[in-house]
């Protein structure tokens, strides 16, 4: 079960993802040698530190007792050193003690943290989703007091959305914030499925949640955003007697054990406004989206993980006569269906990853581009990429788990193999933060129709060129011609969605975003492939070849995935469970 952190498959894809541009445009004191820095001190402490504490944290997990949550063996000892290197302020500016690299730089480090161990990092990444909120939307007190700890990691940030009644729908929240006469506010009510909502790694836990003040408009116009914290802060931030809110549970769940899911209580906890009063739905959504693609994010490192420990099993386990084995006898590895299962694995793995970071460039562009019109452009595309990247990326991390595991045959359905593990772990990130349905719904509903498909229509143009190099290029040709029926497929499927609405629309949005993720990921291994071309390196070579592959089982299914998006279906609307109970 040995981690090895893919620096250099990472440093690769930030460059097919156009990073280059981001430094140049701006961050021109900061070169590429620079940041293969960061990311080999990333990929040392993901290796050393965070990996070996991945299978505790799965079989002791989180603990509760006597109203408290202790972290996992050793976890707490590793957020130290997490903390030490400064990986939480990354990105966060400068003033707040941040070190202002690009938002790139932090995909690209955690991913390589989820993989070592995604339960330990989403304590910090929630801690991230904080530190952009604040960033835009804090108060000056909050700014100068509460911003710097997280940043620093000597505190961490939890997001409080979810009650037992209001999932997906926020409308239906009962939290209520209650004036305290003195210019603050009290919180009471419940919120369940609260990620690291308390833990013993660090002094204090900032909690952002959102609640109703008692004359607050019905609906999501009447949601506010608050800020509390485990202790009490006086007016010159510093801490005092713990708040009125506590852990009632956690959850006992499916998987990343390590990663204390809380029900939390909220009596009567100090709090303070963050923002404007019945704004905080636009407010959190600034956390949302930072999550949104940080699980992404995740998709991509579980998949990693369980596709590396399954080609390390195909190496070591010898069954049968293997067609390309040169004994009696050898690797299943050398079976012709292994081998195809793990190539294409790494492939869909190498598409996510490039969605994910191409992502992560666009959001950087929309900060330093020169012009209003580049960064408006980067901004529209990094608002379409964002549902895809965070459905597509970790639906393909149950695949590669699922396939993974495979592989193992009945040793993978043995905990003591592990494999398992990154199966249940990989579970939960089509799940939260909007699950891969709600993803769907947007991509469809909301940022397509933003720029009335301009922005798709845009990309698909650039798809098309790529696709006309590559029939350029022998060994690459076939895969310029299944790139290129793949964006006809995407376009035609594109111009129907925005053409129609209601079920019709909802009905395919699934299975668009599937298509528009498919394409997407084709035409990032295509480009992988063209910067490839040439080298000596086995593993630059192999680019290819995982661009091969994936137009040949993945993209060549592009047509039939059109048709599915506009296949109307009429009768669903009238078909009613009884039908379906057999």
């Amino acid at each position: 079960m040995t981690f090895r952190a893919p620096v250099r498959d990472l440093a690769f894809a930030m460059k097919t993802a156009g990073f280059d541009a981001v430094l140049e445009k701006g961050y021109v004191d900061t070169d590429f040698e620079t940041v293969e820095a960061v990311l080999e001190a990333a990929g040392s402490l993901a290796n050393e530190v965070l990996a070996p504490l991945n299978r505790i944290g799965d079989t002791v997990g989180a603990q509760y007792a006597n109203g408290r949550v202790t972290a996992a063996p050793g976890f707490a000892d590793a957020y130290k050193q997490f903390i030490q290197g400064g990986w939480t302020g990354l990105v966060a500016e400068p003033e707040f003690g941040g070190q202002g690299l690009p938002k790139a730089v932090e995909v690209a480090v955690f991913e390589m943290m989820q993989s070592a161990n995604m339960a330990f990092s989403l304590c910090p990444m929630l801690s991230l989703a904080a530190i952009e909120a604040l960033t835009r939307h804090g108060t000056e007190r909050q700014k100068k007091y509460v911003l710097p700890k997280l940043v620093s990691g000597e505190w961490t940030g939890a997001m409080v959305l979810t009650e037992p009644q209001a999932g997906t729908d926020l409308a239906a929240l009962t939290t209520t914030a209650k004036p305290d006469g003195e210019g603050g506010y009290t919180l009471h009510g419940q919120k369940i499925f609260i990620t690291w909502g308390d833990h013993d790694m660090a002094d204090n836990i900032v909690h952002l949640v959102i609640a109703r003040t008692p004359d607050a408009p019905p609906g999501v116009k009447g949601i506010s955003l608050f800020l509390t914290s485990r202790r009490l802060m006086d007016e010159n931030g510093v801490l005092g007697a713990r708040n009125d809110f506590r852990p009632a549970s956690i959850e006992h769940k499916m998987g990343i054990h390590g990663s204390p899911t809380c029900v939390m209580l909220y009596e009567g906890a100090k709090a303070e406004l963050v923002g404007e009063l019945n704004n905080g739905l636009s407010h959190m959504f600034v956390m949302m989206n930072a999550a949104r693609l940080e699980v992404g994010v995740q998709g991509v490192a579980i998949a990693e993980r369980a596709f590396q420990q399954a080609l390390a099993f195909s190496q070591e386990r010898i069954q049968g006569q293997a067609l390309w084995a040169t004994g009696a006898s050898g690797p299943i590895y050398d079976h012709p269906d292994v081998r195809r299962t793990l190539t294409l694995s790494k492939a869909r793995i190498e598409a996510a990853r490039g969605l994910c970071l191409m992502t992560g460039v666009l959001a950087d562009l929309a900060r330093v581009a020169p012009t209003p019109e580049e960064r408006a452009g980067a901004l529209a595309r990094q608002e379409l990429l964002t549902p895809i990247a965070k459905a597509w990326s970790t639906d393909m991390g149950v695949e590669v788990a699922s396939a993974s595991l495979q592989v193992h045959g009945g040793m993978g359905y043995i905990e003591e193999t592990g494999a398992a593990q990154h199966y249940r772990d990989a579970r939960i990130p089509p799940i939260y933060e909007g699950t891969n349905g709600i993803q769907a719904i947007d991509l469809s509903g909301r940022k397509l129709k933003m720029t009335d498909g301009a922005a798709m229509r845009e990309l698909c143009a650039e798809m098309v060129v790529t696709a006309e190099a590559l029939t350029e290029t022998a060994d690459l040709a076939g895969v310029g011609r299944r790139l290129a029926l793949g964006v006809q497929a995407l376009e035609k499927a594109t111009e129907w969605q925005l053409a129609n609405q209601g079920a019709a629309s909802l009905l395919g949005a699934t299975t668009y975003l599937k298509l528009a993720g498919d394409v997407i990921g084709g035409w990032f291994l295509a480009r992988q492939a063209l910067n490839a071309a040439g080298a000596d390196a086995p593993w630059l070579k192999a680019k290819a070849s995982l661009a091969r592959i994936f137009a040949s089982q993945v993209l060549s299914l592009a047509p039939g995935l059109a048709e599915a998006v506009m296949e109307p279906l009429p009768e669903m609307a009238a078909l009613a469970p009884e039908a379906l109970a057999g």
